[in-house]
């Protein structure tokens, strides 16, 4: 069935599929063939996959106004000059947190052993990969959507992970809804979890474009140099 613009409240995806490759997963933590590890990686992988529930949470969120700064959504200000430009011909967006789900991170938490709970690790990130890849297809499959962009708290200093809280604050209760729990550091719990926003874009978006650390593993587009003072920097 069609969701439609008339959606406000929060949506639970917990029913995401999770059959991950056990080779995969050897060659995520580069154990190779004939290692006397297998065994026990085995016993590990075949706990975790019963174990596993990756979930999502969004919800459609209307922005009510735009300062030069800001945007009020659903009447809580989200702080950032990118996030403010990049929604400039937007009238909604999707707030979303996924997770691999407290029940991996729980089992991982009571193992003894650090090579163990380093493998459920690599578990828990594929199963983080299952629920992002549901949340697109759901949104994707469900609304009318053409091209979007995401942007996630702390992944620029213009938007820091403080605004994890006013994220949080959209999406209502996200740990009474799928168990991810915001600290104090506005770090979330599981340690395998998403959070942000995604959005409609008439042009491709990265935060990836702004930011110039080197050598970074998720880089997803070359950083460009004067992006932000083309595009995003307030003119005087």
């Amino acid at each position: 069935m069609k969701q439609t613009e008339a959606t406000e409240k929060p949506y639970v995806l917990d029913d995401v599929a999770f059959e991950p490759s056990f080779t995969a997963l050897m060659k995520r933590l580069r154990m190779k063939e004939g290692s006397r590890q297998i065994p026990e990686l085995t016993g590990i992988f075949e706990t975790a996959k019963e174990i596993a529930k990756p979930k999502a949470l969004y919800k459609l969120a209307y922005i009510d106004e735009k300062g030069e700064d800001t945007v009020t959504v659903d009447g809580i200000v989200l702080s950032s000059r990118v996030l403010r430009v990049n929604l400039e011909a937007a009238h909604r967006l999707f707030a979303y947190v996924a997770t691999c789900g407290m029940e991996l991170q729980s089992w991982g938490d009571s193992l003894d052993d650090i090579l163990h709970q380093y493998w459920v690790d690599a578990i828990k990130e594929m199963a983080l990969a299952a629920a992002t890849q549901a949340l697109a297809h759901h949104l994707a499959t469900c609304y009318d959507l053409g091209r979007t962009a995401t942007m996630a708290p702390g992944s620029l200093p213009d938007w820091p992970i403080r605004e994890q809280r006013p994220l949080f604050a959209i999406l209502g209760d996200p740990q009474a809804a799928i168990g991810v729990e915001l600290t104090e550091s506005f770090l979330m719990i599981p340690n395998k979890t998403v959070s942000g926003v995604r959005f409609p874009t008439e042009e491709r978006f990265e935060s990836c474009q702004l930011c110039p650390r080197e050598g970074c593993p998720g880089r997803r587009a070359a950083y460009e140099p004067d992006l932000f003072d083309r595009k995003y920097r307030e003119q005087a």
